[in-house]
Formats: structure tokens, C-alpha cells, sequence
């Protein structure tokens, strides 16, 4: 499965709940996670896409470190049939 047919499938998702699924881009830091996800509340996460089976690079898995120790909620999302409880937990945290 491609990592670009899961996106749109949590795209999609996301809007259907209501909530945005921003693209996220820092020309300044590279390895950010491909999504920010936000609910109603203030909800919020961060989502990296990654086609099914394939693992964080290293510069990504450190970005992830350093995004979750500041308290942030960071998804790994590799198929689509992870979207909706990724979704569900970040509805209800």
C-alpha cells in the first residue's frame, strides 16, 4: 500500500470528523511528521505516513523523540485500517 493512498484515507477521515489534517513542512528542521491533526478541544497530533511495512529513517525517528518528550501525542500510521482508532485516541485524549 502506498504511503500517498493512506494519507488521503486519513485526510479524508479527519474532515469527515470535523477536524483538519494540516500539512506539515519546516524548511528550517527536517524529519517533522508528514501531519498535524486537529480536533475540536484542542486536540492535536502529529501523524508520519509511511507505506505499509516501512520503518521510521533515523533523522525521523529522532524528530519523534524530540516532538513526544514535549509532551506531544506523535502517530505512526504505515495502513489504513490503523486511521480510525489513531483517530479515536486522538478525539478522546
Amino acid at each position: 500500500m502506498r504511503e500517498s493512498s493512506i494519507e488521503r484515507k486519513l485526510v479524508m477521515e479527519v474532515k469527515k470528523r470535523g477536524g483538519l489534517a494540516v500539512k506539515f513542512v519546516s524548511p528550517s528542521l527536517d524529519g517533522v511528521p508528514d501531519r498535524l491533526v486537529l480536533f475540536h478541544g484542542g486536540r492535536a497530533a502529529f501523524v508520519e505516513l509511511k507505506a505499509h511495512g516501512k520503518s521510521l529513517r533515523p533523522l525521523q525517528q529522532k524528530r519523534v523523540k524530540q516532538i513526544a518528550a514535549l509532551g506531544f501525542k506523535v502517530y505512526v500510521v504505515d495502513n489504513k485500517e490503523m486511521i480510525g482508532g489513531v483517530l479515536d485516541e486522538i478525539q478522546t485524549s
